[in-house]
């Protein structure tokens, strides 16, 4: 008797191991089936993000001029008469345009020119001016130190990359204050970039 249980239970072993690899190999190949299409969709959505980034290419540009920021930015204090409470060093009749996308954020161009003065520049901290020639100017004031990417005499066009945003000189946070000179005097900024097809909030 003990013979012939011993070969039947060989059998089924060789039996139960072919149907079992039959399964997995089944199932194996329907996860497969199911499974390779959901693999392929990150895949797909990293490669369309990276052809986002790339494609961004800078701030919003018309004609030769553009924003100094990219993108969707906070506003701060407009050009005139903007008193800020509880703040002793700042000036209440404001010369420029205050705005910021936050600590860090690339600051460009706003448009074509020379880089007159980059660095150092008492109340506006880390600073480049751009001369446009026709006697305007324009100053990017308050970046981070060690941020900035130009050097004086180097030409620009809007969308240059100039430094990062941040909370040099007399700054209660980060931002840019971007302002425009006209013949050395401050001119309101809000008219100025409209003029250019380029609205500030």
């Amino acid at each position: 008797m003990g013979a012939p249980v011993a070969a039947a239970a060989a059998l089924n072993t060789r039996t139960g191991r072919k149907v079992l690899t039959g399964i997995i190999a089944i199932l194996a190949l329907l996860i497969a089936v199911v499974m390779t299409p959901l693999f392929a969709i990150p895949f797909a959505l990293a490669g369309a993000t990276v052809t986002a980034e790339v494609g961004r290419g800078g701030p919003a540009v018309s004609g030769e001029w553009g924003y100094p920021l990219e993108g969707d930015y906070f506003k701060g204090r407009g050009f005139g008469w903007n008193p800020v409470d509880n703040c002793a060093f700042c000036s209440k009749n404001h010369k420029g345009y205050d705005m910021s996308r936050g600590c860090g954020a690339t600051i460009y161009a706003a448009g074509p020119g020379r880089v007159g003065t980059a660095g150092s520049s008492g109340t506006f901290g880390n600073t480049v001016r751009i001369e446009h020639g026709d006697g305007i100017d324009t100053i990017y004031a308050h970046m981070q130190w060690n941020s900035l990417l130009v050097t004086v005499g180097q030409q620009v066009t809007a969308g240059t990359p100039l430094g990062a945003e941040g909370r040099t000189g007399n700054s209660t946070g980060c931002h840019l204050h971007f302002e425009v000179r006209e013949s050395g005097t401050p001119i309101p900024t809000e008219p100025f970039m409209a003029a250019r097809g380029l609205p500030l909030k």
